[in-house]
């Protein structure tokens, strides 16, 4: 890439990536086109597809749940054209990384909404949590005990009790209650993730 559309690329997603200076900003699109061009992949040239992406998040971030994965993914993936470019990935991890609290509500209630019609359904819910919690096999009916929890996550976060989480409920719930954020399976990176990224990925570049 020339030095010319790099800066112009910086000056661009500095602004909309509102949580990264501009060396970090660079920094995130150079590790973006060393990861791309590593990769044999056929979407190489603009960007990840979604096995890229998973590989990375994995890699970095300790990543293991393939459903969560997946649903990252398509959050990242603003346009829905399955491969993530350099804005989308920059962006995403502005919030990802760095985002307010009504940015990450945002963020989770999208990860959640399988279907994307603007609610977290009780079937959501159970796939969801069934996904992220069996891990290991038991005696007795895992389905039961995981319809208990989708009717204690309802009972505590269905304000309007209309049987689904609306973005309303949910953010609600959140605010009330910061540790439902990530209610339904993990999908932000914890403290320790997110800081050795970024002290590896800006390394040498702490510009204030």
């Amino acid at each position: 890439m020339s030095a010319k559309r790099l800066q112009q690329q910086v000056e661009a997603l500095s602004r909309s990536a509102k949580h990264f200076n501009k060396s970090e900003v660079e920094c995130l699109i150079k590790l973006f086109d060393t990861l791309v061009t590593t990769s044999s992949d056929r979407f190489g040239a603009v960007g990840f597809d979604r096995n890229m992406f998973r590989d990375t998040l994995h890699r970095m971030f300790g990543m293991t749940d393939d459903m969560v994965m997946d649903r990252v993914f398509r959050t990242f993936d603003r346009d829905n054209d399955s491969c993530i470019s350099v804005e989308e990935w920059v962006e995403g991890l502005s919030v990802f990384l760095r985002g307010t609290l009504d940015e990450r509500i945002k963020y989770c209630f999208e990860v959640y909404d399988l279907n994307g019609d603007g609610y977290i359904s009780r079937e959501e819910m159970f796939q969801m949590l069934k996904n992220s919690l069996l891990k290991q096999p038991s005696e007795e009916d895992p389905d039961e005990g995981i319809k208990d929890l989708v009717d204690i996550a309802l009972k505590k976060m269905d304000y309007d009790h209309d049987g689904k989480l609306s973005f309303a409920d949910f953010e609600k719930a959140v605010r009330d209650d910061n540790l439902l954020l990530e209610a339904f399976g993990p999908c932000l990176p914890d403290i320790k993730g997110s800081l050795a990224f970024e002290k590896k990925t800006f390394k040498g570049n702490r510009k204030l």
